[in-house]
């Protein structure tokens, strides 16, 4: 008997105008559930999204187009659980510990 699973979605991520991290959830949003949508406005509230009832739930896949722009000003650094990381990793962390596999292109 074979088993077939369904497979993970996948989102896309345009990264080009994430200059600060107010455009990040805007288009994270927009990605995740069209244009206007919510998909949180900070880490706290990202990581709520990621347990349902704001659009899609893990497992999915997020391809992030142009990355590099939000690596270059999402800056900063922020205290996750006993770590200090950078905002842009910070974010990559929430997401996969929730079950996103995110394509940095």
């Amino acid at each position: 008997m074979t088993v077939t699973r369904p497979e993970r979605p996948t989102y896309v991520l345009d990264g080009r105008p994430i200059t600060d991290r107010e455009a990040f959830y805007t288009a994270l949003g927009a990605a995740l559930n069209g244009p206007g949508g919510y998909y949180g406005s900070n880490l706290d509230a990202l990581a709520d999204c990621l347990h349902g009832g704001f659009g899609p739930t893990p497992p999915f896949t997020l391809v992030w187009e142009e990355a590099g722009v939000a690596r270059a000003h999402l800056t900063g650094t922020v205290r996750l659980g006993e770590r200090r990381l950078g905002y842009f990793e910070a974010i990559l962390v929430t997401l996969q510990a929730e079950g996103v596999a995110v394509e940095l292109r």
